[in-house]
């Protein structure tokens, strides 16, 4: 983050701070903190920071298995959400979608935003 160091100095420090002290040992130790890592940034489908955390956890003694684990965990919440995500105004889009209603004749079809 060198543009960070050049022009928020003080920024940059204080990003460095708060990961030296999430990352020191405590309840969890450096390797989970890893792979909690890992599938956090799978999720904020940070290619940089997956690596660099996936070379820490192994680093750290974690097994390939357990970077492949993280990752299917980052993988299934991912997918999980896609159905939760819709609920608004109390009521899922999915069963307004799903419901049984009479199909829209092709003239009275509504377009999406894209055109289709």
């Amino acid at each position: 983050m060198s543009f960070l160091n050049d022009i928020l100095p003080e920024t940059a420090e204080a990003f460095g701070n708060m990961r030296e002290s999430i990352f020191e040992k405590g309840a969890l130790d450096r390797k989970n903190k890893e792979l909690i890592a890992i599938a956090s940034s799978v999720l904020m489908r940070c290619q940089f920071c997956v690596d660099v955390h996936s070379q820490r956890a192994l680093a750290h003694g974690a097994s390939k298995q357990e970077i492949a684990e993280a990752i299917a965990v980052a993988m299934f919440i991912a997918a999980g959400s896609q159905i939760g995500w819709t609920n608004i105004y109390g009521k899922n889009v999915y069963d307004s979608i799903f419901q049984q209603k009479e199909p829209e004749k092709p003239e009275e079809k509504k377009r999406c935003c894209c055109g289709d």
